[in-house]
């Protein structure tokens, strides 16, 4: 798939091949004419300095001839080694149009050169003369090659005139192409530019047009872009979401009619079991009942009848209230109390309850009716089974930022297949005995819905040893 970005990529490095071929054509054609430049001033360079060195050797000579010490006769010689360095610097100079002219000049320069060894040669001999007649001469001679440099350099000047016509013409138009390359590259680039923002705009208002219409509502507008790139990606997902969307709505308008008569169906099975109901015993007639039983037992004498009769009507009148609020723990442990004096009066000395509670954790809100159905299932499979009967042990404490309320007997144990049953919220039919008639995974369930996390509940169970039941409730 081609990307935006390796289009960005390619669009740059296109624009700058193209500089760089330009500075590289530049570039080179600068260093050329600076090199032909060079290659002219250096022959002007070279004349001159034959004038100049030739002009030193007879300073010098005329130094030895007044001050004959090895001194200056040392640079003496030295003067007439620049000389033969500047006659070889002038050879490579020849052309057609300086070769008689030259020739007579290198010509000058060795009998200058000759000159001055005869004027030392006099000089060492004492012919002060002799000596003086070709000093004579030598600045004669030097006097010659300052004029024909001159001449050679003329001719210099009048043979490159056409050149430097030629360089001036070349570098205007040089300018010329420059500019019209530049414009040319401009317009391309632009061109270019207009086309590649056109690729990625264009799209985009097809997906902003097509996101305006899905939030009119309307789902059925197909979004399709026929690039290559991260848009046309970009664009197929935002088509599936659509899709998505539009499967969704239409579910939902399913799970609505659903529910509607789901609601209808629940209203006539309401209206029926409140038909059904009319047929029972009333349970606040009941409760009535039992605290008149109460009162009379009390009143004959038989008090623990009566205390009997109350902790059944407590447990009563609790479960009538809805199972859905919340109580704090105080009153749950309260009915929890009643329900297992009537236990103790079941079971007498074969059941032992052991209570350790924190006071400072009693105002913790709870789900009504959760920890009687769980004392239940310990009574009912951990003493009632045992001839001897069990313990049961209830502990409310606080671990660092956790009430932890902990329900254990010393029963048989419960299976491993059972705590997971009842830890993935599967519902079996209730036990039998169960006076609320609340199963271990409804109180799981409730737990887990009213606390906002999985974790709140923990059982393990060990073969023959017994069954723990861990709350752990973050304060």
């Amino acid at each position: 798939m081609t990307s935006i970005q390796k289009k960005i990529l390619t669009l740059t490095t296109v624009v700058l091949v193209i500089m760089s071929v330009i500075w590289i054509a530049l570039t080179y054609y600068n260093h050329k004419t600076h090199k032909q430049y060079n290659d002219i001033l250096q022959r002007y360079l070279s004349m001159n300095e034959v004038t100049k060195a030739s002009q030193q050797l007879v300073t010098d000579l005329n130094n030895y001839t007044i001050d004959p010490t090895p001194d200056s006769l040392d640079q003496l010689t030295a003067s007439k080694e620049k000389v033969q360095q500047a006659k070889y610097g002038v050879h490579h100079l020849r052309n057609t149009e300086n070769d008689f002219t030259l020739t007579n000049y290198m010509n000058l320069i060795d009998s200058l050169v000759e000159a001055t060894d005869r004027s030392i040669m006099f000089q060492s001999e004492n012919d002060t003369e002799a000596s003086a007649q070709e000093f004579a001469e030598a600045t004669r001679i030097t006097t010659y090659i300052s004029e024909t440099t001159l001449t050679l350099i003329d001719t210099e000047l009048n043979t490159f005139d056409r050149f430097y016509r030629g360089i001036m013409e070349q570098s205007s138009e040089v300018i010329k192409l420059g500019i019209w390359s530049l414009l040319l590259i401009t317009c391309l680039l632009l061109l270019v530019t207009y086309w590649f923002s056109l690729t990625i705009t264009r799209p985009v208002f097809q997906l902003t047009k097509a996101a305006n219409e899905l939030s009119k509502g309307n789902f059925d507008q197909q979004v399709k872009i026929e690039t290559k790139d991260e848009i046309a990606f970009l664009a197929r997902t935002f088509d599936r979401m659509r899709i998505n969307i539009n499967n969704l709505i239409s579910e939902i308008k399913q799970k609505a009619a659903l529910e509607r008569e789901l609601q209808e169906s629940k209203l006539l099975l309401q209206e029926s079991q409140f038909r059904s109901l009319q047929s029972q015993i009333n349970p606040h007639f009941l409760f009535n009942t039992l605290n008149t039983l109460s009162k009379k037992a009390y009143l004959e004498g038989s008090e623990e009848t009566s205390d009997l009769l109350v902790s059944v009507a407590g447990i009563l009148r609790y479960n009538l209230k809805q199972q859905d609020r919340s109580v704090t723990l105080h009153d749950e442990i309260q009915v929890l109390k009643q329900y297992m004096d009537i236990q103790k009066a079941r079971f007498t000395d074969r059941l032992q309850l052991h209570w350790d509670i924190d006071e400072s954790c009693l105002d913790l809100k709870i789900p009504a009716l959760t920890l009687q159905p769980i004392i239940e299932n310990a009574v009912i499979h951990a003493v009632e089974p045992k001839e001897d009967g069990g313990n049961i042990w209830f502990r409310v404490k606080v671990e660092g930022s956790r009430i932890v309320i902990e329900i254990e007997d010393d029963g048989m144990g419960m299976p491993e297949q059972k705590i997971q049953q009842i830890l993935n919220e599967e519902s079996p039919p209730p036990t039998e005995g169960h006076s609320t008639g609340i199963g271990f995974s409804n109180v799981v369930k409730r737990l887990r819905l009213f606390y906002g996390y999985d974790d709140v509940i923990d059982i393990k169970g060990i073969q023959g040893q017994g069954t723990k039941v861990t709350l752990k409730i973050k304060c």
